[in-house]
């Protein structure tokens, strides 16, 4: 296996690391539009690891990177704005495609998360590659849950909902996001989509229907509410329930932060005029705030990833379970040297690239992480010394 990892930010350097520890590929390219960055990456990970410079907007630079080094699978690393060149461009090369968020939905007209690879499916079937999307930790490790449940703990489910919470503070910063503030406002001020099973999918309004829910490990009671995420659009495809959410432990700070910028713009990303150049509002934002690589020494908390699922169990009666994932940002850091949240996210693609190296994974076509068989996957997670856990409810 020859994969190039499109970016060397927060979450492709923790992959780095990661893989780092592991025999089943030949070689990963690592490449970011800042060759000094996709150098810092690869330092000190061995011989396996090479550094280079792509513009991942372009599909034509990605395809020629592939073919340069005869790469077998992309993994894509970078925010979801450049999903559809980095798609395209492995497609072109004859690569198999890996990525953590989906294409982006365009509000008001209807194009939904992950649509504009969706509607590529039968091309990606009939040149018999695979295009496994949403492969991180939400959507990713969440969705196999799903799968999980549906296959080995309930006859039939109500709701399956992803809920995600912390209790993770950052020393020295007011303003601090964990990840992506790019990926976050996206997500956040976009109307959240909900599934249900009479009516299909639908919006709601951004921050809507909060709920507490209780994380397990010492994070407790954490108030959720309605974001757009991927899961929504990838489980009912391929798992039976009566509802799909995602809920979101936010924090009333963090919320009325989103809701400033949206009222000033500052979500913005079509360029505007500043003193005779041309910058895109939330491009501003997200330089003016800390890189969220560097902030793991200065983080104190657990992350924690999961799915709650109720129905009915085997035998028929109600039951109500949450798997979940919890990272310690002291172990991650002490561990591999990346924030917990990074580290999360970054695991998973890693041990679903593992998979498809030994053939436990396979597939043809755009898929979502819920098609495939949960338990190699699940059991490779905690082969990688992050366990997984159940709490019956």
């Amino acid at each position: 296996m020859r994969v190039l990892l499109v970016g060397a930010g927060g979450v492709g350097s923790a992959a780095v690391a990661i893989a780092a520890r592991r025999t089943f590929f030949e070689t990963v390219v690592v490449a970011d539009h800042d060759p000094v960055r996709a150098q810092r990456a690869v330092a000190g990970h061995g011989d396996r690891f090479v550094a280079a410079q792509v513009d991942a907007s372009s599909s034509d630079a990605v395809t020629a990177l592939c073919r340069e080094h005869r790469i077998t699978h992309v993994l894509n690393a970078v925010d979801p704005r450049f999903v559809m060149p980095i798609f395209n461009g492995a497609f072109a090369a004859g690569a198999d495609y890996l990525d953590m968020a989906m294409s982006l939905s365009h509000v008001g007209t209807g194009v939904k998360l992950g649509d504009e690879q969706f509607a590529l499916a039968d091309t990606w079937s009939v040149a018999g590659r695979l295009a496994l999307c949403g492969i991180g930790v939400e959507p990713g490790l969440s969705d196999v849950f799903a799968r999980y449940a549906a296959d080995e703990l309930f006859s039939e489910i109500d709701e399956i909902g992803v809920r995600d919470g912390a209790n993770l503070t950052v020393d020295g910063y007011d303003f601090a996001p964990s990840f992506s503030i790019w990926t976050t406002i996206e997500e956040c001020l976009n109307p959240p989509v909900i599934w249900e099973r009479d009516r299909g999918w639908f919006t709601t309004e951004p921050f809507s229907e909060p709920e507490v829910f209780h994380f397990p490990e010492g994070i407790g009671p954490v108030e959720c509410v309605n974001v757009e995420h991927e899961e929504v659009l990838l489980i009912p495809r391929w798992v039976k329930a009566r509802r799909v959410t995602f809920k979101y432990g936010l924090g009333d700070e963090f919320i009325e932060v989103l809701k400033t910028l949206h009222k000033l713009g500052l979500d913005a990303v079509s360029p505007v005029r500043v003193r005779g150049v041309d910058v895109s509002p939330r491009d501003v934002v997200a330089a003016s705030l800390p890189d969220p690589a560097t902030l793991g020494a200065r983080m104190r908390g657990k992350t924690c990833a999961g799915t709650w699922v109720r129905g009915l169990g085997p035998d028929g009666q109600p039951r109500e379970v949450y798997l979940y994932h919890v990272v310690d940002n002291e172990w991650s850091m002490r561990e591999y040297g990346h924030q917990a949240v990074v580290w999360q996210t970054a695991v998973n693609p890693v041990v679903a690239l593992e998979l498809l190296a030994s053939g436990a994974w396979a597939g043809v076509g755009v898929l979502g992480p819920e098609a495939l068989p949960p338990m190699p996957f699940l059991d490779l997670l905690n082969g990688y010394g992050s366990p997984w856990a159940m709490e019956e409810r």
